[in-house]
């Protein structure tokens, strides 16, 4: 019985270390020197690798969500008449929680687990001490570029996603199943707010960044320097990074309902 109060007062006394760490990390990333002449070209460089290179995977899953949104959606409307609410649902559901959360999702597993494997392999052969060494710090020319990337990168990533999910489940309800175009456009014109729910999904693609980011250049940097460290980093970013997607979604959601 003493062992295992003993093991789970270690468990959390390890716990609130990592997260102590990982805050003051995240300061020193944010409250560095600004540099923004010479930052400004890294940072450039790693949207194209953090960003860039997610579009093809963020269009082709935001198609075939809204192809299948438009499906299933058809199907229940259907039973109550109401098949011209398809743009309105498609629309709300899309911009309010899917595009966000599932865009959130997708940068992890793609973005997310990338950033980590590289500052881990970074870390592994000590690339990250010669910088040190050379008076050039880690933190500015590795870590900084990369974490507001991706907190760039999310937003646009987002609204990539809300637009080919529309399209998707236009290219079904109206091309395929025969919904009136007219019907299908002014119903979702007239339902979303930009607002309440456009820019909603903005704030909440811009806050799913930071927050990804932070985990993906925080475990990579803090990685075990060995093969088997990097491969637990890598499953640490996708699992903590998707679980703190799902969480500050609930969060964020209930904030802008007014539940709080």
């Amino acid at each position: 019985m003493i062992t295992w109060i003993e093991n789970l007062g270690r468990m959390g006394l390890q716990f609130c270390e990592h997260v102590g760490l990982s805050g003051v990390f995240l300061l020193r990333i944010i409250f560095r020197r600004p540099r923004v002449i010479k930052l400004f070209p890294l940072v450039v460089e790693q949207i194209y690798c953090v960003g860039v290179l997610s579009v093809v995977v963020i269009v082709v899953s935001s198609l075939f969500i809204g192809m299948v949104l438009a499906l299933q959606g058809y199907n229940i409307l259907q039973k109550f008449g109401a098949v011209s609410q398809l743009g309105q649902l498609v629309a709300l559901s899309v911009v309010r929680e899917l595009g966000p959360v599932i865009g959130g999702l997708l940068f992890v597993g793609r973005a997310g687990s990338a950033l980590t494997a590289e500052i881990g392999l970074m870390q592994a052969t000590e690339q990250l001490a010669s910088m040190e060494m050379m008076a050039v710090d880690p933190l500015w020319r590795v870590i900084a570029p990369r974490f507001w990337a991706g907190v760039i990168s999310m937003p646009i990533l987002i609204v990539i996603f809300c637009i080919m999910a529309v399209f998707g489940s236009y290219l079904v309800g109206v091309d395929w199943l025969g919904v009136d175009a007219g019907q299908f456009w002014s119903n979702m014109q007239a339902s979303v707010d930009f607002r309440n729910d456009v820019v909603n999904g903005i704030i909440k693609g811009l806050m799913f960044g930071i927050v990804t980011t932070w985990v993906a250049v925080y475990q990579g940097y803090y990685t075990v320097p060995t093969a088997a460290g990097i491969g637990r980093a890598t499953t640490k970013t996708v699992v903590y990074g998707s679980l703190a997607v799902l969480g500050l979604d609930f969060i964020l959601t209930s904030f802008m309902l007014g539940g709080w």
